[in-house]
Protein backbone atom coordinates (compact mmCIF):
# COMPACT_ATOMS: atom_id res chain seq x y z
CA UNK A 1 0.00 0.00 0.00
CA UNK A 2 1.38 3.38 -1.01
CA UNK A 3 1.25 6.13 1.61
CA UNK A 4 0.82 9.86 1.15
CA UNK A 5 4.54 10.63 1.47
CA UNK A 6 5.48 8.10 -1.23
CA UNK A 7 2.84 9.48 -3.52
CA UNK A 8 4.01 13.04 -2.88
CA UNK A 9 7.63 12.14 -3.73
CA UNK A 10 6.56 10.29 -6.90
CA UNK A 11 4.44 13.23 -7.99
CA UNK A 12 7.26 15.71 -7.37
CA UNK A 13 9.63 13.53 -9.39
CA UNK A 14 7.19 13.47 -12.31
CA UNK A 15 6.56 17.21 -12.13
CA UNK A 16 10.29 17.98 -12.05
CA UNK A 17 10.86 15.81 -15.11
CA UNK A 18 8.06 17.57 -16.96
CA UNK A 19 9.36 20.96 -15.86
CA UNK A 20 12.83 20.07 -17.17
CA UNK A 21 11.24 19.31 -20.55
CA UNK A 22 9.48 22.68 -20.68
CA UNK A 23 5.97 21.29 -20.23
CA UNK A 24 3.70 23.99 -18.85
CA UNK A 25 0.29 22.37 -19.20
CA UNK A 26 -1.19 18.89 -19.12
CA UNK A 27 -4.68 17.92 -20.30
CA UNK A 28 -6.95 16.41 -17.65
CA UNK A 29 -6.48 12.87 -18.97
CA UNK A 30 -2.69 13.21 -18.72
CA UNK A 31 -2.95 14.35 -15.07
CA UNK A 32 -4.93 11.18 -14.40
CA UNK A 33 -2.20 9.12 -16.07
CA UNK A 34 0.51 10.98 -14.14
CA UNK A 35 -1.20 10.41 -10.79
CA UNK A 36 -2.15 6.79 -11.39
CA UNK A 37 -0.78 4.33 -8.84
CA UNK A 38 1.35 1.57 -10.44
CA UNK A 39 -0.37 -1.81 -10.49
CA UNK A 40 2.18 -3.33 -8.10
CA UNK A 41 1.52 -0.59 -5.55
CA UNK A 42 -2.26 -0.31 -5.75
CA UNK A 43 -4.12 -0.63 -2.49
CA UNK A 44 -5.86 -3.95 -1.81
CA UNK A 45 -9.65 -4.12 -2.17
CA UNK A 46 -11.44 -2.46 0.70
CA UNK A 47 -8.52 -0.24 1.71
CA UNK A 48 -8.93 3.55 1.74
CA UNK A 49 -8.00 5.28 -1.51
CA UNK A 50 -5.87 8.41 -1.67
CA UNK A 51 -7.41 11.26 -3.58
CA UNK A 52 -5.16 13.89 -5.13
CA UNK A 53 -6.62 17.05 -6.59
CA UNK A 54 -4.79 19.44 -8.89
CA UNK A 55 -6.00 23.00 -8.66
CA UNK A 56 -5.61 25.88 -11.05
CA UNK A 57 -3.26 27.58 -8.57
CA UNK A 58 -0.92 24.58 -8.62
CA UNK A 59 -1.01 24.61 -12.42
CA UNK A 60 -0.14 28.31 -12.36
CA UNK A 61 2.74 27.68 -9.95
CA UNK A 62 4.13 24.99 -12.27
CA UNK A 63 3.83 27.31 -15.27
CA UNK A 64 5.51 30.17 -13.42
CA UNK A 65 8.39 27.94 -12.29
CA UNK A 66 8.83 26.57 -15.82
CA UNK A 67 8.97 30.07 -17.26
CA UNK A 68 11.58 31.08 -14.66
CA UNK A 69 13.66 27.99 -15.46
CA UNK A 70 13.44 28.69 -19.19
CA UNK A 71 14.45 32.32 -18.68
CA UNK A 72 17.46 31.21 -16.62
CA UNK A 73 18.51 28.74 -19.31
CA UNK A 74 18.16 31.39 -22.01
CA UNK A 75 20.23 33.84 -19.98
CA UNK A 76 22.91 31.20 -19.44
CA UNK A 77 23.09 30.45 -23.16
CA UNK A 78 23.25 34.17 -24.04
CA UNK A 79 26.24 34.71 -21.75
CA UNK A 80 28.28 32.18 -23.70
CA UNK A 81 30.71 29.53 -22.35
CA UNK A 82 32.24 30.14 -18.95
CA UNK A 83 35.47 28.51 -20.07
CA UNK A 84 37.17 30.71 -22.72
CA UNK A 85 38.83 27.64 -24.16
CA UNK A 86 35.41 26.31 -25.14
CA UNK A 87 34.86 29.13 -27.63
CA UNK A 88 36.84 27.40 -30.39
CA UNK A 89 34.80 24.20 -30.12
CA UNK A 90 31.61 26.23 -29.94
CA UNK A 91 32.53 28.08 -33.11
CA UNK A 92 33.26 24.82 -34.89
CA UNK A 93 29.85 23.46 -33.94
CA UNK A 94 28.01 26.71 -34.67
CA UNK A 95 26.58 25.65 -38.08
CA UNK A 96 25.25 22.36 -36.67
CA UNK A 97 23.79 24.06 -33.61
CA UNK A 98 22.22 26.68 -35.85
CA UNK A 99 20.55 23.94 -37.86
CA UNK A 100 19.31 22.29 -34.68
CA UNK A 101 18.05 25.64 -33.42
CA UNK A 102 16.20 26.07 -36.69
CA UNK A 103 14.55 22.68 -36.32
CA UNK A 104 13.61 23.54 -32.73
CA UNK A 105 12.10 26.85 -33.83
CA UNK A 106 10.08 25.08 -36.50
CA UNK A 107 8.88 22.61 -33.87
CA UNK A 108 7.74 25.44 -31.61
CA UNK A 109 6.03 27.24 -34.46
CA UNK A 110 4.01 24.19 -35.43
CA UNK A 111 2.67 23.54 -31.93
CA UNK A 112 3.43 21.49 -28.82
CA UNK A 113 5.82 18.69 -29.58
CA UNK A 114 5.86 19.62 -33.26
CA UNK A 115 2.35 18.40 -33.97
CA UNK A 116 -0.73 20.09 -35.28
CA UNK A 117 -4.11 20.16 -33.50
CA UNK A 118 -5.66 16.74 -32.95
CA UNK A 119 -6.85 15.19 -36.20
CA UNK A 120 -4.74 17.49 -38.41
CA UNK A 121 -1.30 16.47 -39.71
CA UNK A 122 1.39 19.14 -39.87
CA UNK A 123 1.39 20.46 -43.44
CA UNK A 124 3.84 23.34 -42.95
CA UNK A 125 6.84 23.12 -45.32
CA UNK A 126 10.26 22.19 -44.00
CA UNK A 127 12.45 25.14 -43.08
CA UNK A 128 14.86 26.24 -45.79
CA UNK A 129 18.57 26.66 -45.26
CA UNK A 130 19.60 23.35 -43.62
CA UNK A 131 22.54 22.53 -45.86
CA UNK A 132 23.09 18.85 -46.61
CA UNK A 133 26.68 19.11 -45.37
CA UNK A 134 25.46 20.32 -41.97
CA UNK A 135 22.95 17.53 -41.41
CA UNK A 136 25.28 14.88 -39.88
CA UNK A 137 26.61 17.34 -37.28
CA UNK A 138 23.12 18.70 -36.61
CA UNK A 139 21.83 15.19 -35.98
CA UNK A 140 24.76 14.53 -33.64
CA UNK A 141 23.88 17.62 -31.59
CA UNK A 142 20.25 16.50 -31.43
CA UNK A 143 21.33 12.99 -30.44
CA UNK A 144 23.10 14.47 -27.41
CA UNK A 145 19.85 16.16 -26.38
CA UNK A 146 17.99 12.85 -26.69
CA UNK A 147 20.59 11.06 -24.54
CA UNK A 148 20.19 13.71 -21.81
CA UNK A 149 16.38 13.59 -21.80
CA UNK A 150 14.71 12.75 -18.46
CA UNK A 151 11.10 13.51 -19.37
CA UNK A 152 9.70 10.02 -18.68
CA UNK A 153 10.97 8.78 -15.28
CA UNK A 154 9.81 5.18 -15.77
CA UNK A 155 11.57 4.88 -19.13
CA UNK A 156 14.71 6.56 -17.80
CA UNK A 157 14.88 4.15 -14.84
CA UNK A 158 14.57 1.08 -17.05
CA UNK A 159 16.53 1.98 -20.17
CA UNK A 160 20.15 1.07 -20.89
CA UNK A 161 20.47 3.88 -23.39
CA UNK A 162 18.43 5.99 -25.76
CA UNK A 163 17.99 4.85 -29.36
CA UNK A 164 18.30 7.83 -31.68
CA UNK A 165 18.25 6.57 -35.25
CA UNK A 166 20.61 5.38 -37.97
CA UNK A 167 21.16 5.86 -41.66
CA UNK A 168 21.83 8.44 -44.32
CA UNK A 169 21.33 12.07 -43.19
CA UNK A 170 20.50 12.94 -46.82
CA UNK A 171 18.08 10.03 -47.24
CA UNK A 172 15.15 10.41 -49.60
CA UNK A 173 13.24 7.83 -47.54
CA UNK A 174 12.78 7.51 -43.77
CA UNK A 175 11.26 4.54 -41.98
CA UNK A 176 9.44 5.61 -38.80
CA UNK A 177 8.75 2.91 -36.20
CA UNK A 178 7.25 2.75 -32.71
CA UNK A 179 9.83 2.35 -29.93
CA UNK A 180 13.00 0.34 -29.19
CA UNK A 181 12.75 -3.26 -28.07
CA UNK A 182 15.15 -5.27 -25.92
CA UNK A 183 17.84 -5.73 -28.58
CA UNK A 184 17.60 -2.10 -29.64
CA UNK A 185 18.03 -1.02 -26.02
CA UNK A 186 21.20 -3.13 -25.79
CA UNK A 187 22.76 -2.07 -29.09
CA UNK A 188 21.52 1.52 -29.25
CA UNK A 189 20.29 1.14 -32.84
CA UNK A 190 16.69 0.84 -34.09
CA UNK A 191 15.33 -2.34 -35.69
CA UNK A 192 18.11 -4.81 -34.91
CA UNK A 193 15.99 -7.58 -33.35
CA UNK A 194 13.80 -10.09 -35.16
CA UNK A 195 11.52 -7.36 -36.53
CA UNK A 196 14.59 -5.45 -37.66
CA UNK A 197 15.93 -8.44 -39.54
CA UNK A 198 12.62 -8.68 -41.39
CA UNK A 199 12.78 -4.96 -42.16
CA UNK A 200 16.28 -5.48 -43.58
CA UNK A 201 14.86 -8.14 -45.92
CA UNK A 202 12.10 -5.77 -47.01
CA UNK A 203 14.61 -2.98 -47.68
CA UNK A 204 16.87 -5.37 -49.62
CA UNK A 205 13.91 -6.63 -51.68
CA UNK A 206 13.28 -2.98 -52.57
CA UNK A 207 16.85 -2.82 -53.97
CA UNK A 208 17.92 -0.47 -51.18
CA UNK A 209 20.15 -0.76 -48.10
CA UNK A 210 20.03 0.54 -44.54
CA UNK A 211 22.84 2.91 -45.46
CA UNK A 212 20.66 4.59 -48.10
CA UNK A 213 17.63 5.22 -45.87
CA UNK A 214 17.19 6.63 -42.38
CA UNK A 215 15.48 4.59 -39.65
CA UNK A 216 14.06 6.14 -36.47
CA UNK A 217 11.39 5.56 -33.85
CA UNK A 218 8.59 7.70 -32.45
CA UNK A 219 9.83 7.10 -28.87
CA UNK A 220 13.56 6.92 -28.15
CA UNK A 221 13.53 4.76 -24.98
CA UNK A 222 12.37 1.18 -24.58
CA UNK A 223 9.07 0.90 -22.69
CA UNK A 224 9.29 -1.79 -19.97
CA UNK A 225 8.31 -5.26 -21.19
CA UNK A 226 8.04 -3.83 -24.72
CA UNK A 227 4.61 -2.40 -23.96
CA UNK A 228 3.03 0.18 -26.25
CA UNK A 229 4.21 3.71 -25.37
CA UNK A 230 1.68 5.77 -23.43
CA UNK A 231 0.14 8.92 -24.89
CA UNK A 232 2.17 11.03 -22.46
CA UNK A 233 5.43 9.28 -23.43
CA UNK A 234 4.70 9.88 -27.11
CA UNK A 235 3.87 13.51 -26.36
CA UNK A 236 7.11 13.96 -24.41
CA UNK A 237 9.28 12.39 -27.11
CA UNK A 238 7.64 13.30 -30.41
CA UNK A 239 9.44 16.62 -30.78
CA UNK A 240 12.72 14.72 -31.21
CA UNK A 241 11.41 12.74 -34.20
CA UNK A 242 9.85 15.93 -35.55
CA UNK A 243 13.24 17.68 -35.42
CA UNK A 244 15.05 14.68 -36.95
CA UNK A 245 12.70 14.88 -39.91
CA UNK A 246 13.16 18.66 -40.03
CA UNK A 247 16.92 18.15 -40.38
CA UNK A 248 16.79 15.24 -42.88
CA UNK A 249 13.84 16.60 -44.90
CA UNK A 250 13.05 13.30 -46.65
CA UNK A 251 10.92 13.13 -49.77
CA UNK A 252 9.12 10.07 -48.41
CA UNK A 253 8.30 8.67 -44.97
CA UNK A 254 7.12 5.10 -44.42
CA UNK A 255 5.21 4.69 -41.15
CA UNK A 256 5.63 1.21 -39.70
CA UNK A 257 2.63 0.47 -37.48
CA UNK A 258 -0.16 2.40 -35.81
CA UNK A 259 1.90 4.34 -33.23
CA UNK A 260 4.05 5.91 -35.95
CA UNK A 261 1.10 6.60 -38.23
CA UNK A 262 -1.09 8.12 -35.53
CA UNK A 263 1.74 10.29 -34.20
CA UNK A 264 2.84 11.57 -37.60
CA UNK A 265 -0.58 12.03 -39.19
CA UNK A 266 -2.54 12.90 -36.03
CA UNK A 267 -5.21 10.35 -36.82
CA UNK A 268 -7.08 7.59 -35.03
CA UNK A 269 -7.77 5.55 -38.16
CA UNK A 270 -6.52 1.93 -38.22
CA UNK A 271 -3.71 0.80 -40.51
CA UNK A 272 -6.14 -0.98 -42.83
CA UNK A 273 -7.80 2.36 -43.64
CA UNK A 274 -4.53 4.29 -43.98
CA UNK A 275 -2.43 1.97 -46.14
CA UNK A 276 -2.48 1.76 -49.91
CA UNK A 277 -2.40 5.52 -50.53
CA UNK A 278 -0.13 8.48 -49.91
CA UNK A 279 -0.67 11.05 -47.16
CA UNK A 280 1.12 14.31 -46.50
CA UNK A 281 3.36 15.40 -43.61
CA UNK A 282 5.01 18.76 -44.14
CA UNK A 283 7.01 18.46 -47.39
CA UNK A 284 7.10 14.64 -47.28
CA UNK A 285 4.77 12.12 -48.86
CA UNK A 286 3.80 9.46 -46.35
CA UNK A 287 2.94 5.81 -46.85
CA UNK A 288 1.57 3.72 -43.98
CA UNK A 289 2.04 -0.02 -43.66
CA UNK A 290 2.15 -2.77 -41.05
CA UNK A 291 4.99 -2.99 -38.53
CA UNK A 292 7.46 -5.87 -39.13
CA UNK A 293 6.68 -7.21 -35.63
CA UNK A 294 3.05 -7.58 -36.72
CA UNK A 295 4.19 -9.51 -39.80
CA UNK A 296 6.04 -11.97 -37.55
CA UNK A 297 2.75 -12.65 -35.76
CA UNK A 298 0.60 -12.46 -38.89
CA UNK A 299 2.54 -13.73 -41.92
CA UNK A 300 -0.53 -13.40 -44.15
CA UNK A 301 -0.15 -9.61 -43.97
CA UNK A 302 3.24 -9.72 -45.73
CA UNK A 303 1.55 -9.53 -49.13
CA UNK A 304 -0.10 -6.24 -48.13
CA UNK A 305 3.25 -4.81 -47.08
CA UNK A 306 4.83 -5.88 -50.34
CA UNK A 307 2.02 -4.16 -52.27
CA UNK A 308 2.73 -1.02 -50.24
CA UNK A 309 6.46 -1.26 -50.94
CA UNK A 310 5.88 -1.64 -54.69
CA UNK A 311 3.75 1.51 -54.60
CA UNK A 312 6.44 3.35 -52.64
CA UNK A 313 9.29 2.20 -54.89
CA UNK A 314 7.35 3.21 -57.99
CA UNK A 315 7.10 6.76 -56.66
CA UNK A 316 10.79 6.70 -55.66
CA UNK A 317 11.71 5.70 -59.20
CA UNK A 318 13.04 2.26 -58.20
CA UNK A 319 12.12 -0.50 -60.63
CA UNK A 320 11.33 -3.84 -58.94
Amino acid sequence: MIDAEQLRKALLEQLQALRDCGVTHLPRQDWKSLLATPAAEQSPPGSPQLLVETTSSRDQTLRDQTLRDQTLRDQTVSRGPVNPGASTAAAANAPARSAVAGSRAATTASGFGGSSPAGQPDLSPYAAGIDAAQRPAALQVLQSEVAACRCCPELVRNRRQTVFGVGNPQARLCFLGEAPGQEEDVQGEPFVGAAGQLLDKIITACKLSREEVFILNTVKCRPPMNRTPSDLEIQNCWHFAHRQLEIIQPEFICCLGSVAAKSLLQTSKPIAQLRGTFHQYRSSRVLVTYHPAYLLRTPSAKRHVWDDMKLLMRELGVEL
